[in-house]
């Protein structure tokens, strides 16, 4: 075999030529391979870590307090909006005890004020008795009866002792004779033309009104004048 490859050295060439060839391919290939390996593991390497919810740094374990305090942040901020309306109600609510509180004072002020209120105007109707028996009598007396003066003064005295006692309980009397008619008080029976007045003005009380603790318990029955 010796003998073969010295006899023939270009044969001999070839075959060194193919092996150290096949020798370089399998080299490169390798080589290749190899950088290709590199690439790939750095570029996995160089792709980022994810951030979960900032709970932990890069590439550190999330632990057991950490979920502990997020937990905790999470019941504050539930128990603060629980709060916050339970407040809201507690608002609320005060606002209406107060309402309630100053309606029933009002009720009980108004219950003292106008107690008398159904019981004045029965009071009113004898007071208005004496008040046109008084009249009457004086008209009478005018004639010289000394007798009847004596009883129109007795009647004087007790029409004043019934208007001081109906002043301490609240009671005025509305007597608007000359006045501007004032429909809140007065109730206009009739309208007569008067040209020495000026147009709706009291002519006459045909009855005397009253009020209790500003209230109209009878408004005044009058007369008024209009414009010819």
């Amino acid at each position: 075999m010796t003998c073969f490859f010295t006899h023939n050295p270009h044969i001999a060439d070839s075959i060194l030529n193919y092996l150290k060839g096949k020798t370089m391919s399998n080299q490169s290939k390798e080589t290749i391979s190899e950088t290709t390996d590199s690439a790939i593991h750095e570029t996995v390497q160089a792709e980022p870590t994810l951030d979960l919810d900032n709970i932990a740094p890069e590439g550190a374990e999330i632990t057991e307090d950490q979920v502990a305090l997020a937990d905790l942040r999470q019941q504050l901020a539930e128990a603060t909006s629980k709060a916050e309306e339970n407040w809201n109600l507690f608002l609320a609510a005060r606002a209406e005890a107060d309402n309630v509180r100053k309606r029933a004072e009002r009720d009980v002020a108004n219950a003292h004020k106008y107690a008398l209120e159904k019981f004045i105007p029965e009071l009113l109707t004898v007071k208005d008795s004496l008040e046109l028996g008084h009249q009457a009598a004086q008209q009478t007396a005018e004639a010289g009866n000394e007798q009847l003066a004596s009883f129109l003064e007795g009647s004087d005295m007790a029409i004043n002792m019934f208007n001081d006692a109906l002043g301490k309980v609240g009671v005025v009397m509305v007597d608007p004779q000359g006045e501007t008619f004032n429909p809140d008080l007065h109730q206009a029976m009739t309208l007569v033309p008067n040209p020495d007045l000026p147009a709706n003005t009291v002519m006459e009380v045909v009855q005397k009104g009253y009020t209790l603790n500003e209230r109209l318990l009878r408004p005044a029955m009058v007369i008024v004048s209009k414009a010819d």
